[in-house]
């Protein structure tokens, strides 16, 4: 007897009962077959016969998912097996066709969007009926190893790795239209990227205040005005009486847990997913993973039940500015908020294709104290991961289904960053966010300057009665260490300003008490019920503070008039404190006459340090060539980017300025360079570090 499968391939739709009737005749086939516990295994796309359910729970199961590809011979529900059992046609070659890749992603995707409604009559679920009519339709007659969908997808993937402008790819494909009557293939890009947006993964527009004020979003999605500032939501359409309303600003938000859920849609990214509890370090003294710190084995402490599943997932926030116009003479800056995932292994979990893009704030300027505006959808949606989760298919377990819940364990950005995020501005005599209010530090010509490191020595050491620091002999204890509490205290005595650039409004800039320290607002990050109690909410980049220090440095032994720390001011500064007479500036007649330093190079040195990094060679793809960066005139380095700097600071550095200085400040560079070198290496040592950070107080000591 041949039994009808045709129902099997067809999409569920409101107009036909072909799937529902057919999936009726499967259950009464498989009713005999059900084990002596009620069980028979399911078929859907989700299962692939991996799991088993009661003959309810399987009627459901295929009605919402789909039945399962390649499942030609029904084994398991009732059909004979036969000797050519699971055989199809055979192809070009003589064996099995191929089978299209892109079945499986239509899987994942089914599988992650399959919703949770009672079957009780066919329903209407047309959404990806246009992806599997070009995923059965050939490319070109006769050629089976392409689909259309196939094509079209892996044709965008090179749009988008080769950066084609939308109409090169118009132009390639009427080319191909043209060349190939018969390839069925869309007309343009707007109709492919129409078509791949229902294969899951989008982004939201929202509209965003001219002013930074407010977004346009839930309660304020149908105003046409700022509900703060009243400005206009639209741009004006100069000689237009009509047309289609512009946005001042659009917010591009990427939803997070579709991607999450993505993740464990594969059998191997699944087992990633859970590296963090298998692959951590098993000795207390090696640090290789966030997961070996301390901060995080803190919070597994405070919230077991979070800790209890592994799958939970653990994210990691940067956001900085940037160009996106290459020309940096044109003022505009683009803020990604990219989100990692810390479940992965070390070597994984910094990939590109790991990365996770979540906002794309286009604001012309730093959104500096706005940046909570722009973070509300995220902030918003990471409340509802921690709180409910999301019911997510795990395919490392036969494709079961658990609750998956994330937390936010802290950021990484640069210091001017921090502050956007934080609250806690980096500028004026409070600028540290660790010493909070016990921030050492007094006024320069032009500049706040930040000292004191003495503090941190042994009290018995020789240097807290030396007067060629500042003046004076130190008589201040270290800082102290702020807790939680503390830090939630004085965030309370914050009182909250009016957001946006408005200068009717947000833009009025607004004195801060004595009382609020250097606090300009309570981060919206504290809306997360686990926020307070995270141990390293917000991390500086190790890359960031390396350049910095770096450009400083080489500015000042190559006495750069452009990033040279020795300055005029700074000599007039060791002036008025009485220190370093040698340093002084003196008087030449009319003009004002500076001695070179003995941390400087001489002009015969610069131009020996130059000549050195301009020879140097490197392995492919160690360092860039650091020759391009060398002025023709052998005088400094110009263009550095960060691994230039890391590069630099840690393999040329100590060898190219040791005969160039003395032995004491050759050593001091060379005491830097080293403890940046443990700082970046892959594997850290607990007790070195703690070693380490020890002579990293001698070694700010003697620079300052």
């Amino acid at each position: 007897m041949t039994i009808d499968k045709s129902w099997t391939t067809i999409r569920r739709s409101g107009s036909s009962n072909e799937f529902w009737n057919g999936l009726q005749h499967f259950l009464q086939m498989a009713k005999p077959f059900i084990n002596d516990r009620g069980f028979i295994k399911c078929p859907c796309r989700r299962c692939l016969n991996n799991a088993s359910h009661q003959l309810e729970d399987l009627e459901s199961h295929i009605f919402r998912n789909g039945f399962m590809f390649d499942y030609n011979q029904w084994i398991h529900h009732g059909e004979p097996a036969t000797a050519n059992a699971g055989t199809t046609e055979a192809g070009p070659s003589g064996g099995i066709p191929e089978r299209d890749e892109m079945f499986d992603m239509l899987d994942d995707i089914i599988s992650e969007d399959a919703d949770e409604d009672a079957v009780g009559s066919p329903s209407s679920n047309e959404q990806y009926d246009d992806l599997f009519a070009a995923l059965r339709s050939e490319l070109y007659p006769g050629v089976s190893s392409f689909s259309s969908l196939n094509f079209l997808v892996k044709l965008m993937h090179l749009k988008v790795l080769n950066k084609w402008t939308n109409k090169s790819f118009d132009e390639l494909l009427k080319l191909l239209k043209l060349a190939f009557p018969k390839i069925d293939l869309v007309e343009s890009h707007y109709e492919a990227k129409k078509l791949m947006t229902k294969m899951g993964l989008g982004y939201s527009c929202i509209h965003v205040c001219k002013n930074d004020c407010a977004l346009f979003w839930k309660e304020n999605s149908l105003k046409d005005t700022c509900p703060v500032c009243s400005e206009s939501r639209w741009k004006l359409q100069s000689g237009k009486c009509s047309g289609k309303n512009v946005p001042h600003k659009v917010l591009r938000y990427f939803p997070v847990g579709p991607r999450l859920k993505r993740l464990f849609a594969t059998s191997k990214n699944a087992k990633l997913m859970q590296w963090h509890s298998t692959g951590k370090s098993k000795d207390n003294d090696i640090m290789r993973h966030p997961v070996d710190g301390k901060s995080w084995q803190e919070f597994d402490k405070r919230h077991p039940q979070f800790a209890g599943d592994v799958r939970n997932v653990r994210l990691g926030l940067a956001a900085d500015g940037f160009n996106p116009f290459g020309n940096m003479s044109l003022s505009y800056s683009m803020w990604p908020v990219v989100l990692t995932t810390y479940n992965l292994p070390p070597w994984i979990c910094m990939k590109a294709e790991y990365l996770m893009l979540s906002l794309l704030i286009p604001v012309p300027y730093s959104p500096g104290k706005d940046m909570d505006v722009f973070l509300r959808p995220l902030i918003d949606e990471l409340k509802e991961l921690w709180v409910h989760g999301l019911d997510t298919r795990d395919a490392a377990y036969e494709n079961s289904v658990f609750q998956m819940r994330a937390v936010l364990l802290w950021t990484v950005n640069d210091f001017s960053a921090r502050s956007s995020l934080s609250g806690w501005s980096g500028q004026g005599y409070k600028a540290c966010p660790t010493c909070n209010e016990d921030t050492p530090s007094m006024r320069v010509i032009g500049k706040t300057a930040y000292f004191g490191h003495r503090r941190f020595l042994p009290t018995n050491h020789h240097w807290w009665s030396n007067l060629q620091f500042d003046g004076r002999t130190e008589r201040k204890r270290p800082p102290r260490r702020f807790s939680s509490t503390a830090i939630l205290e004085q965030l309370g005595r914050v009182k909250t300003g009016i957001p946006g650039k408005h200068p009717n409004y947000g833009g009025v800039k607004r004195k801060r008490g004595d009382d609020e320290l250097n606090w300009r607002k309570k981060s919206i990050f504290y809306e997360l019920p686990y926020w307070a109690d995270i141990e390293l909410k917000h991390n500086l980049d190790v890359m960031h503070i390396e350049k910095n220090v770096c450009d400083s440095l080489l500015g000042t032994l190559l006495a750069d008039p452009h990033k040279s720390k020795d300055t005029d001011n700074a000599r007039c500064d060791l002036a008025k404190l009485g220190i370093r007479h040698e340093l002084h500036l003196f008087e030449d007649g009319n003009k004002l006459m500076k001695l070179a330093a003995d941390y400087t190079f001489s002009e015969v040195n610069r131009r020996k340090f130059c000549r050195f990094i301009r020879s140097v060679k490197f392995l492919d793809g160690f360092s860039s060539n650091l020759s391009k960066n060398v002025a023709q005139n052998d005088s400094r380095l110009l263009g550095l980017k960060s691994h230039d700097c890391h590069v630099i600071m840690q393999r040329l550095l100590p060898v190219g300025c040791q005969s160039l200085v003395s032995k004491n400040i050759w050593s001091t560079i060379v005491e830097l360079c080293t403890f940046f070198k443990h700082l970046c290496a892959s594997t850290v040592n607990v007790s070195d570090m703690v070693e380490a950070q020890k002579q990293l107080v001698l070694i700010l000591c003697k620079l300052e």
